[in-house]
């Protein structure tokens, strides 16, 4: 009977250090806003520029101006990709005129 209830014991403590391990933390909105800059200023496309990015629960909100639409679609989807990021707010404006 003992034998049979270590065995027991030893396979819900695995159980459970695997469900635990298996949970990680939330990324927080500063390590999203960081990494969001990050991929922004360093994309050959987007350039970063005047570009700005507030994090608030996982929804990023992009703001400031592009010259033309793909780099504000650009930036749209470089955001997404962040880990963590639940959903992207693109209110980037195009300029005609240039940034």
């Amino acid at each position: 009977m003992i034998p049979k209830l270590a065995t027991y014991l030893i396979a819900a403590v695995l159980l459970a250090s695997v469900c635990m391990a298996a949970t990680k933390p939330p990324v927080s909105d500063n390590a999203i806003s960081d990494e969001v800059r990050i991929k922004l200023t360093s994309d050959p496309l987007v350039k970063g520029g005047d570009l700005k990015a507030d994090v608030k629960d996982g929804v990023v909100t992009l703001s400031g101006t592009v010259s033309d639409q793909q780099q504000k679609d650009k930036a749209k989807k470089l955001a997404g990709k962040v880990k963590g990021v639940k959903q992207v707010i693109n209110n980037i404006t195009v300029s005609k005129g240039g940034r």
